[in-house]
């Protein structure tokens, strides 16, 4: 993992050079406890990216919606 590594140049690990806190490894992954709070979050950040590309799409189509009101038609 790159974060937990001593960079050569800074001497530091990344993540404690971003966060200011140590990287906390460990925990047994095979809890079922640790899967379910792990899915709900892939879950969770499912949905937040569907909402945030659906209103991305909306407002490109409301872009070019209001441009082609602008734009006139090629002559033949």
């Amino acid at each position: 993992m790159v974060n937990n590594k001593v960079h050569t140049i800074t001497k530091v690990l990344p993540f404690i050079a971003n966060y200011e806190r140590e990287l906390r490894m460990g925990g047994d992954i095979r809890k079922r406890g640790k899967v379910e709070k792990a899915t709900e979050f892939v879950e969770r950040m499912k949905k937040i990216h569907e909402k945030a590309g659906a209103a991305l799409k909306k407002t490109q189509e409301d872009i070019k919606r209001q441009a082609d009101k602008e734009r006139k038609k090629a002559k033949d």
